[in-house]
């Protein structure tokens, strides 16, 4: 049974209390994105992790472009990795700063706007076989190769999402990305399966999957979503529902609501094409608002 994604099914999931209204009650969400040719991801995917209500933002970029995303995020704590080669952060120097971070964490993602390659690969693994205890959001870089590191994800027990598109899961799976577009649902289920994650299958419309097989469909929020940067805001979404202790399965399905209904708002507002990933974000508050018996 493939359950659609709408309103009255996020009725069914509501998000959790809020507590006291502190900001330690939400959580600290851990943003660990961009390099030096794509800051702009670790801005995007953190700001919409504030947006979907994470009470605290740390901020982990290449030191070179640091300075800029906490002028452009003044509401994070902005944590400098050493810059290596070809865009990547050292990724030995990066895991020993991020360990002791991930383990305060409430949520972390890694890979959005990070350069693919072995460095990157290698801080992933070490991140996802470290102390750490929350929950991670997988997405770009980070899920390259992931099957071959099967065992570090299946050991988290089911509380990793990944959020791929066509091209990343083939790579991820090992296969032709026209195989993954004529079959995204089946590819989700695989790399659901070998990986025991919730798995987000991206495109004009979207398939969540579960370590169970339970399966949730979005039919999409538009082709303006089709845009840079809007993959980015979708992982901060999730990771910031994550953080606030939303479980992995309805943070994924919430996020790509927020993230399809928030492309609706815009094309209604702005034009079908032509909004900006940076204009997501500002739409969410009030479509959580909106979702009636949502706790915000």
């Amino acid at each position: 049974m493939t359950i659609a994604i709408t309103a009255d099914t996020l009725r069914g999931l509501p998000l959790p209390d809020s507590g006291n209204g502190s900001k330690e009650a939400r959580g600290s969400a851990l943003v660990i994105a961009g390099s030096v040719e794509v800051p702009g991801a670790a801005i995007l995917a953190g700001t919409a992790a504030l947006r979907a209500g994470a009470g605290k933002l740390q901020m982990s970029i290449a030191a070179g472009t640091a300075p800029h995303a906490a002028l452009a995020v003044p509401e994070a704590l902005v944590v400098r990795l050493p810059d290596g080669e070809d865009g990547h952060v050292d990724h030995r120097v990066a895991a020993e700063v991020l360990l002791p971070r991930t383990e305060r964490a409430a949520a972390i993602l890694i890979g959005a706007g990070m350069a693919s390659g072995e460095p990157t690969r290698a801080l992933t693994a070490a991140l996802l076989t470290g102390p750490a205890q929350a929950p991670f959001v997988l997405d770009a870089a980070s899920i390259d190769g992931l099957c071959a590191q099967a065992e570090a994800v299946r050991a988290r027990g089911g509380q990793v999402v990944l959020t791929p598109h066509a091209g990343e899961m083939a790579r991820c799976l090992g296969c032709d990305r026209d195989a993954v577009e004529a079959d995204p649902l089946g590819a989700a289920r695989k790399a659901a399966e070998i990986l025991g994650a919730v798995v987000v299958m991206k495109g004009a419309e979207t398939w969540i999957v579960d370590p169970a097989g339970e399966t949730w469909h979005y039919a999409g929020g538009g082709a303006g979503l089709a845009t840079s940067g809007s993959g980015d805001v979708l992982a901060g979404l999730i990771v910031g529902l994550l953080a606030r202790g939303t479980t992995p399965a309805a943070a994924a399905a919430w996020g790509v609501f927020l993230h399809g209904e928030a492309g609706r708002r815009l094309a209604q507002t702005c034009g079908p094409i032509g909004f900006l990933a940076r204009e997501l974000a500002g739409e969410v508050p009030g479509l959580m608002r909106d979702v009636a018996d949502a706790v915000f």
